[in-house]
């Protein structure tokens, strides 16, 4: 049976001591579902360790340069114990990796042989591990 919204804004605020106030603009009828799904992605365990979740969250919106999500997984990613180091190099990764994606695609290079490529060195690189 789905839960009403005050049971829904009950378990927020028993999770995060207060209810963030953009979750009063979902809808009643997502409200339990949109809930279920941040508890679980991202304060939940899964398979990947929150840490590295939130250093992806903070990779990912250095690139869609949404203030708000590149703050809140900052922020997560300091709670779970990410250092500052940590976060600099994700942001960097992120910077280093959509540059390639830049390069690649300009170049529009040959994607088939890129994948070739990419198998022969996956490889080489195995046989040397």
């Amino acid at each position: 049976m789905a839960k009403s919204r005050a049971e829904v804004e009950a378990d927020i605020k028993e999770t995060l001591g207060l209810v963030p106030h953009f979750f009063s603009r979902i809808p009643d009828a997502f409200m339990e579902p949109e809930w279920e799904v941040f508890k679980r992605m991202e304060l939940g365990e899964t398979l990947i360790p929150n840490k590295y979740k939130e250093l992806m969250g903070v990779a990912l919106h250095a690139e869609t340069k949404c203030g708000y999500c590149t703050l809140f997984h900052t922020e997560a990613a300091k709670l779970f114990g990410a250092t500052d180091e940590e976060i600099q190099e994700a942001v960097h990764y992120a910077k280093t990796s959509l540059g390639w994606s830049a390069y690649l695609n300009g170049i529009r290079e040959d994607y088939d042989a890129f994948a070739a490529e990419l198998a022969q060195i996956g490889d080489h690189m195995s046989a040397r591990a």
